[in-house]
């Protein structure tokens, strides 16, 4: 979704497809919490394939064998501080916090950080998007996400 990078603000950095790919996974993951077992269990075989995907990408990246469990312990940390912090924004409601919480983690030793407010908002939307998805369609793999507005 190119539009995530160009009028939303994230940088198409390896970091940047990494906080991208986290949120899908965050809003899939808060899609399928009250699914039925059959959504729960879809839900574990995504953030496996995520996770191997990761593996993937930071060996090609020249990562030696020996720094890859250290690195993936770290984004795995990473990944799930993402995951509870932008729930609890988004179970407020709180698009501000949301927001900040997205500056944080998208420009982590940025003296001018982009605005992620619209970012902030997409997500927001998202999650409301897949919330009227059905759920044969989350169990087929079907569902999308909504464009950027």
């Amino acid at each position: 979704m190119p539009d995530l990078y160009e009028r939303l603000n994230v940088p198409d950095t390896v970091m940047g497809r990494f906080e991208m790919l986290s949120i899908a996974m965050i809003l899939f993951f808060r899609r399928t919490r009250a699914s039925a077992v059959s959504g729960q269990e879809i839900a574990q075989e995504i953030v496996d394939a995520f996770f191997q995907d990761i593996d993937y990408s930071i060996r090609e990246l020249g990562i030696g064998d020996n720094s890859v469990p250290k690195r993936m312990k770290k984004l795995a940390g990473m990944f799930y501080g993402r995951l509870e912090t932008y729930s609890k924004a988004m179970d407020a409601g709180d698009a501000e916090a949301l927001a900040l919480a997205l500056t944080r983690n998208i420009y982590p030793e940025t003296a001018t950080p982009a605005d992620m407010s619209g970012l902030a908002s997409w997500m927001m939307a998202a999650e409301s998007h897949l919330s009227a998805v059905p759920e044969e369609l989350i169990a087929s793999g079907s569902a999308t996400l909504p464009p950027v507005a």
